[in-house]
């Protein structure tokens, strides 16, 4: 009789492994819903992390709850991760009462103070050099913190990218920079971005190590990027993480790829899905079963619909709400603006001007 083959050991903790899994189908599950949502109007905007999840949520789970996180499009499952509720997430998309943004960003921005994630700007890698300003300011106040600095291959191609690198540099800035390279820039590709061998060869001009990975391989996502993390926080400086990675649908909601590139590019990806590639590997280690499997994606399927029919029930902000968070005192001017808005029915605002 033959010998029961000896399973792997799993390279990092079990819980961890099975947490990111649980969290990328979770993921990949909202983005198809929310790619539906939008084609049937309930929602005016989407940008989809299909194909991305390791990149965006082995990344993430590398660091600590205290450290902050400056994202780029397709970083807002980091939220979830971290523990923000899905509803009140949904509700940002909506822009709906339940948006404690008060409906004011657009949809696919989203943000929250409760676990450190500050708001994208649209406007590419403007997020840069913020994240290398707060993460100068939590050494200067003596905190541990580590700021994650989120971008894509297109953003290399901004002047901010240049500031932040330089910067972070020369002041060895406590922060990380996460590069998604996923090949397109909207229509754009990385070989028209840059001469360079690889992005992560960039960070060697500004002296601090730059390291490319397999984006799509969450072990060795996490590993570079906790190393990254470690090292930053024990005073070492940036480091540049390149993940390697691949954008399987439209660049948003507002995009159509078959027009700009090849889809036979599309589906060599897709053979390389970084949740078949987990899941596979969770099987080799004795982590997983078929049932597991089946289980936990009807399981995700009932979250995800439940949350987005309870979100979508939610009204439109006050419209009070305009006024709030611009002035610490609010002055006269705007008090009666105020008082106006309240004081006429809001049928009266629907009607068009004559």
């Amino acid at each position: 009789m033959r010998a029961a083959q000896k399973l792997e050991t799993p390279p990092i903790p079990r819980e961890v492994l099975l947490r990111l899994y649980r969290e990328m189908v979770r993921l990949r599950t909202l983005d198809e819903r929310m790619m539906t949502l939008q084609r049937q109007g309930r929602v005016g905007f989407y940008g989809a992390c299909t194909g991305q999840e390791a990149a965006t949520l082995a990344s993430a789970i590398a660091l600590e709850a205290s450290d902050w996180i400056f994202p780029a499009l397709r970083e807002g499952g980091a939220m979830l991760l971290r523990g923000f509720p899905l509803v009140p997430y949904l509700c940002q998309i909506f822009g709906n009462a339940g948006d404690e943004t008060k409906g004011r960003q657009m949809p696919s921005h989203m943000a929250s103070r409760s676990v450190n994630q500050v708001s994208w700007s649209s406007c590419i890698g403007t997020q840069l050099p913020q994240a290398v300003g707060a993460a100068m300011a939590a050494r200067i106040k003596g905190d541990r913190t580590v700021i994650a600095a989120y971008l894509g291959d297109g953003a290399t191609s901004e002047g901010d990218f240049h500031v932040a690198m330089n910067f972070a540099g020369v002041f060895k800035a406590p922060v990380v920079f996460i590069c998604q390279n996923n090949h397109w820039a909207i229509s754009v590709p990385t070989a028209k971005q840059t001469a360079s061998e690889s992005i992560a060869v960039k960070a060697v001009a500004y002296g601090f190590p730059g390291v490319k990975v397999d984006g799509n391989d969450t072990v060795a996502v996490y590993r570079a990027v906790k190393e990254a993390v470690d090292r930053a926080r024990s005073g070492g400086g940036p480091t540049l993480v390149e993940c390697e990675t691949y954008r399987i649908g439209a660049h948003s909601s507002s995009d159509d790829p078959t027009r700009y590139r090849d889809e036979r590019e599309v589906e060599q990806w897709k053979k390389r899905d970084p949740l078949e590639l987990l899941r596979s590997r969770l099987q080799a280690w004795g982590l997983w079963t078929a049932r597991q499997e089946d289980e936990l994606r009807a399981q995700v399927l009932e979250e995800v619909n439940g949350a987005i029919a309870e979100a979508e029930k939610k009204p439109d902000p006050p419209r009070e709400s305009l006024f709030d968070d611009v002035y610490a005192n609010v002055p006269w001017s705007l008090r009666e603006q105020r008082e106006e808005l309240l004081a006429s029915p809001p049928a009266a605002r629907a009607k068009p001007s004559p």
